[in-house]
């Protein structure tokens, strides 16, 4: 019993050999700290586990101690900060709740196991957060209505700082692992519950008030932290609603293309999509290689593709890999005459973008596309192509919300043989690239 309780704080068999990963790429996004959630990236690891389940010991005891001079002062600045406190406490609940559910096999009914509990239980914890602030805050203003005397002023400030300290003790612990382990979530979340220890400073400055005769310092203060705590709420449960819609972090995918510029034979990634399946990601990307390949060497491409993507995504539990043609070509016989004699490709390299403009099939015909490896934010893409009849403007919208792969709403217009303008604009900034393309040899119309 006493191994499996070491083994549970970190001082078990089990816990020997950390070490950060050698290959750095942050933590495959921008990562922030979010009540009810718990970062993915920093589960991957056991000492980042180890970490988490560190942080609720300490902080449950600092709100422990704090509920109890709560209901011997009736403090309302106490109480907010209490359920502050308790809010990062519980965002462990979610992680435990999903490593005791992911020890079930996945079944017919359940073929990617229970994972997304973890959403559940988040959801959940945001909704208790949320009826607590609710809570907090009548509180809050009832006291600045009617005004009640607090019992144990002195027992409210020393509650106060057990928070500052309880907060200071995790955010150091958090920072310190976080640097072991390389990880970047774990970092931010120890600065963010260093901040959260200033907040339980507040609460002795509204006993110091009250104890000045300024009797509403408490409520003042007791609002304030509710209404921080609110926007808590708020921020969180969009992290948690997002997860459970399938959406992740803008930056995921930036990284799963990134991966992929480090494998040799990969022409473009046509296509990426990710989701979280609680705390483990799963990615779908379609790549394009060149004709010549073999079937040997496509997998070979295939399986150096995965590597990269578990280096660069700790959370990573699996990738499946695609092979898409990024003409779509028909079938012989069927289909447009000219489908097989697309000019070739105009290779786009400047400020504002990199990649390549062509002419591709689509299920839906011919299209200009543009697909894109490197773009600055909020890129537009049009290109004007000059005819003996006056210009053509096809304006390259993103496919499916992917902001890597912009096409053309309509076919460009016959022959396949013409000068044009690629127009790029960004913030303010625009480049114009002037460029040819010339049919194949013995293409005619």
């Amino acid at each position: 019993m006493m191994d499996k309780i070491r083994d549970w704080f970190g001082f078990g068999p089990m816990t020997q050999g950390f070490g950060a990963h050698g290959h750095d790429h942050g933590d495959g996004g921008g990562h922030g700290h979010n009540h009810g959630v718990i970062d993915p990236t920093i589960a991957t690891t056991t000492r980042g586990i180890w970490a988490i389940k560190w942080s609720f010991v300490v902080l449950a005891i600092t709100a422990a101690l704090q509920l109890v001079v709560v209901i011997l002062s009736g403090s309302v600045a106490l109480l907010a900060d209490t359920i502050h406190n308790v809010g990062d406490a519980v965002t462990a609940v979610p992680l435990w709740v999903a490593f005791v559910l992911a020890r079930r096999q996945p079944s017919k009914t359940f073929t990617y196991g229970l994972g997304r509990v973890e959403d559940l239980a988040g959801i959940l914890i945001v909704l208790i957060i949320l009826f607590s602030a609710i809570v907090a805050g009548y509180e809050a203003i009832d006291r600045l209505i009617n005004p009640r005397p607090i019992a144990f002023l002195g027992w409210v400030a020393i509650a106060g700082l057990i928070g500052f300290i309880g907060n200071e003790v995790v955010a150091v612990f958090r920072i310190r692992v976080g640097r072991e382990i390389n990880s970047a979530a774990l970092i931010a979340d120890g600065y963010h519950a260093r901040t959260d220890g200033f907040t339980s400073l507040a609460v002795v400055l509204g006993a110091l008030g009250v104890w000045l005769g300024f009797p509403l310092a408490d409520p003042i203060i007791g609002l304030l932290i509710t209404l921080a705590i609110f926007a808590i709420v708020w921020q969180s449960s969009k992290a948690v609603l997002t997860r459970m819609l399938d959406g992740v972090e803008p930056g995921i995918v930036d990284e799963i293309r990134h991966a992929a510029e480090h494998v040799p034979g990969i022409e473009r990634v046509q296509s990426v999509q990710a989701r979280w399946i609680g705390h483990r990601l799963h990615a779908d990307v379609a790549i394009g290689v060149l004709d010549t390949a073999t079937a040997k060497e496509v997998l070979s491409v295939t399986e150096a593709l995965k590597e990269e993507l578990s280096a660069h995504l700790p959370a990573l539990a699996e990738a499946n890999v695609r092979l898409e043609n990024p003409a779509n070509p028909p079938a012989p016989g069927m289909g447009s005459s000219h489908a097989h004699h697309a000019p070739a490709p105009f290779k786009v390299e400047c400020d504002l973008a990199a990649g390549t403009l062509e002419i591709v099939d689509t299920p839906g015909g011919e299209r200009m596309r543009l697909t894109i490896d490197r773009h600055a934010d909020d890129l537009t893409a049009m290109v004007i192509i000059d005819r003996p009849k006056g210009p053509e403007t096809l304006r390259l919208e993103p496919v499916a919300d992917d902001h890597h792969r912009l096409e053309s709403t309509v076919a460009p217009a016959e022959p396949h043989e013409f000068e044009a303008r690629l127009i790029l604009a960004a913030t303010n900034r625009e480049q114009v690239l002037p460029f040819k393309m010339i049919e194949p040899e013995g293409h005619h119309h």
